[in-house]
């Protein structure tokens, strides 16, 4: 097979050789302490997983810090799991307990294995993101620094919970289908500047970026319209046109969402629902952020059975002794009455919330 300058390179030659030479031989997985997993294959190999939480925007520094600890434990081999943490993959046994003191003195966090949050998720957020209503990556820090003896194991959870941070209702972090949902909302339309938007943007593409068909041409201007009832403030426009203003400090904030997963171990996958409608935009600690997200967890750590994700919890209880339990207000925001989506998201003539 010839060989070209594109493309990922072959798997097969970024993997640990114990990897490689009992690929599709391993025969189960145990963990020894929190945080690490310990690998066994049928010919009697061993691998350990050593998971670190990391800040998922991450620096040269850092990098080159957990690669010179790779390489000093592991033979340089490591991974960054679907959530982002980083797991040191170490085939030397006598080096695992080496590998956990260096990761404690420097201050790193070890766990994320079974039931305990996971390392959260997030979007770009202000440092990159033209749409962001939200910093995802500060709001990210403040709830990590709360909830930390969840991550580590120090306090027991019933079951493994998921937490995803997403910086506007795009959603490119994994909210619609987390246990606790962080997601940052507009909630005014775009302003539109039709002298700029005549010269800088194409009509018929930002016309075409709305998801409810909420603008349309405007010839007399050479710009658009936005029908204020169908808009849902999700900024795809302003992506297209930056003459269509949607940043707003005054009103923008963010909303908590919960009782999604990806797994289908006991329930179906299921998407995440409305809990709080709204919070301030208080950075750079999200003080309100953080307390509804610890308050959620506690409740149902309190109230859950063992190994019932959040979102099983509340189909058992019901939505109504979940707000009974979590002090939250039942609100006309947690009624679905949207009809203008494209793919009709109310399908169904019952309430949903």
């Amino acid at each position: 097979m010839a060989k070209t300058d594109f493309g990922p390179p072959d798997f097969r030659e970024l993997i640990p050789p114990v990897i490689k030479e009992n690929y599709g031989k391993w025969k189960y997985h145990e963990v020894p302490q929190q945080g690490v997993l310990r690998h066994v294959s049928e010919s009697g190999a061993v691998l350990h997983s050593v998971r670190m939480a990391s800040p998922r925007l991450v620096s040269g520094d850092f990098i080159r810090e957990i690669s010179d600890i790779a390489e000093k434990y592991c033979d340089g081999y490591l991974r960054f799991t679907t959530r982002n943490n980083v797991e040191f993959l170490v085939s030397d046994a006598n080096n695992v307990d080496p590998l956990l003191d260096e990761l404690d003195d420097k201050g790193y966090l070890v766990g994320g294995i079974g039931n305990v949050i996971s390392n959260i998720v997030h979007t770009q957020g202000w440092i990159h993101c033209k749409s962001a209503v939200t910093d995802a990556s500060g709001i990210t820090k403040s709830i990590m620094d709360d909830v930390k003896d969840y991550f580590t194991g120090k306090i027991a959870l019933p079951a493994r919970c998921r937490i995803a941070v997403a910086c506007c209702i795009n959603m490119c972090g994994a909210c619609h289908c987390s246990d606790i949902a962080v997601v940052g909302i507009h909630r005014t339309p775009p302003r539109i500047d039709d002298e700029l938007a005549s010269k800088i943007c194409e009509i018929p593409n930002t016309v075409a970026s709305c998801p409810t068909g909420a603008i349309k041409p405007n010839p007399r201007t050479k710009s658009v319209t936005v029908n204020q009832e169908k808009c849902m403030m999700c900024a795809n426009c302003t992506v297209v046109c930056p003459a269509m203003k949607i940043m707003n400090p005054a009103k923008d904030g963010v909303s908590i969402w919960v009782g999604g997963k990806v797994s289908n171990a006991r329930t179906a996958p299921m998407f995440s629902k409305l809990a709080i409608p709204f919070l301030p935009n208080n950075a750079p600690r999200w003080p309100e952020v953080t307390d509804a997200v610890k308050h959620l967890i506690e409740v149902w750590a309190v109230n859950a059975k063992k190994g019932e994700r959040m979102g099983e919890w509340i189909g058992r209880i019901g939505w109504e002794r979940f707000f009974t339990l979590t002090d939250l207000p039942f609100t006309n925001q947690h009624i679905d009455d949207f009809t203008t989506a494209k793919t009709t998201f109310r399908s169904t003539t019952q309430f949903k919330f």
